[in-house]
């Protein structure tokens, strides 16, 4: 892959390389970039195979409420944290949940069970709604792509 401005093409040498790329140019807090890199890389997103699983539908978030308090698997819920709460795949694994009405995506660490409420299929962090773009509002369409079990 290439990046840069026309004139100076710079060739990236590893997916890495290309993350880190994305990552600087980003305006985000470099804690919530590293983790997001750090999941990429375990969860072997790069790869340019098919996931293996995907789902579409609604999508909520939750926050103060739960902070601090145990999850499913007995970690501890950070609302700042990128993880997030589904009924059915394993704990813990990684998901992309892409934003449907502006195509942002974060991989999250689904370390909870959630949500108890019909015609929702995930529950993802105040951190992560943030990223998303869709605090305010509450709800919104999303795009799942599981990319398995995390270590």
């Amino acid at each position: 892959m290439v990046v840069g401005t026309p004139g100076k093409k710079k060739r990236v040498q590893s997916r890495i390389d290309l993350l880190l790329c994305i990552a600087a140019t980003a305006a985000l807090g470099v804690g919530v970039w590293q983790q997001t890199l750090r999941a990429l890389a375990v969860a072997g997103l790069a790869r340019s195979t098919p996931p293996p699983y995907a789902e579409t539908g609604v999508a909520s978030w939750y926050g103060e409420l739960y902070h601090g308090r145990r999850t499913a698997n007995g970690e501890l819920y950070d609302m700042h944290l990128l993880t997030a709460a589904h009924r059915t795949l394993p704990l813990p694994s990684y998901v992309r949940v892409t934003n449907l009405e502006n195509d942002r995506s974060v991989v999250l660490r689904v370390n909870d069970r959630g949500p108890f409420i019909d015609g929702r299929i995930i529950d993802v962090s105040f951190g992560a709604a943030q990223l998303l773009g869709f605090v305010r509002q509450g709800l919104v369409k999303v795009r799942l792509d599981a990319a398995g079990p995390a270590p």
